[in-house]
């Protein structure tokens, strides 16, 4: 098939390689426009674009989906297929260009978990598996018939950015499979349960300070849910305190929020227990152990807020 390939950040990268290793034409990939990702005033593509170029692949850089030029350029290019991962919510306009329709690869085990952060919310929530899902796109956001799903397991102490990185390569080889079942002419379509829906809306900074009057299996999920990024932080001494790992941690008596040392481990008192902080930051520092937190800071008797 003739395919118009969209996404923008390194989670669509094995897809497009996969794709462009298969029997399939890519006619397109459709990205973010460049902009400054750093400091200095120099611009830069996004991942997938740097590596659709690196690729020689032809690029289209697009700001306004709902533009006529933009609607004009993918009409001319003629293709069978668009695949989107990890992009923008397309236009009915332009999901209907395709002769064969559009598909998205989505992080999660559809209908659970539909939105722009379906990974953070389910380590968030404490899902024991999650995984991924092809299907394809219609007018309502994460709602279209499903061709293929595969699920992965999360473990107990896993963060975010671990299970990102094991699906988009799951991800990547189950794109393929369904490409190919579509080409093929056999894709199985199974219409999503909208009862067994749950949201994955954007995180916000606020959504991302912790609440230590909580059970510590929830601030623990919490911690790895936003982990690396947009990162778990409270605040110690007056100062942003991020923190990225942690573990369950013991019962203690103490009241939520209290920092504890007991046998060289950094607890913090929970509103059943304690978490146990394995890596940590400081404004301005490198993340580091909590060995090397209470090495460098006085920490006793202090408390998170």
């Amino acid at each position: 098939m003739k395919i118009v390939f969209m996404g923008s950040p390194d989670f669509a990268i094995p897809s497009l390689e996969k794709l462009v290793d298969s029997q399939h034409e890519i006619l397109a990939v459709v990205s973010n426009p460049d902009k400054r990702r750093g400091r200095g005033s120099s611009t830069s593509p996004t991942p997938l674009k740097a590596k659709a170029l690196e690729l020689g692949l032809p690029t289209i850089d697009v700001e306004d989906l709902r533009s006529a030029e933009f609607e004009e350029s993918l009409q001319n290019l003629n293709a069978d297929l668009f695949v989107v991962v990890a992009f923008r919510i397309l236009p009915v306009n332009i999901l209907e260009i395709p002769k064969i329709g559009s598909v998205n690869l989505h992080a999660s085990l559809l209908p659970k978990y539909r939105g722009a952060a379906p990974i953070h919310h389910a380590v968030m929530e404490g899902e024991t598996e999650t995984g991924c899902t092809i299907f394809f796109l219609d007018e309502k956001v994460d709602t279209g018939n499903i061709i293929l799903q595969a699920k992965t397991p999360i473990g107990e102490n896993e963060t975010t950015g671990e299970v990102y990185n094991r699906l988009k390569k799951e991800g990547s080889e189950l794109l393929l499979e369904a490409v190919d079942l579509i080409a093929n002419g056999e894709p199985p379509l199974n219409p999503q349960d909208d009862t067994l829906a749950t949201p994955a809306p954007k995180i916000f900074r606020d959504d991302c300070r912790i609440d230590f009057d909580q059970k510590a299996k929830k601030v623990h999920n919490k911690i790895r849910g936003l982990s690396p990024f947009p990162t778990a932080w409270t605040t110690w001494n007056g100062k942003k305190f991020n923190i990225y790992r942690s573990k369950l941690g013991p019962g203690v008596q103490a009241d939520p929020g209290e920092i504890l040392i007991k046998e060289g481990k950094l607890l913090v008192a929970c509103k059943d227990g304690s978490v146990e902080l394995i890596e940590v930051q400081l404004p301005g520092t490198k993340v580091m152990s909590a060995e090397d937190f209470m090495n460098g800071h006085e920490v006793e008797e202090t408390v998170f807020i």
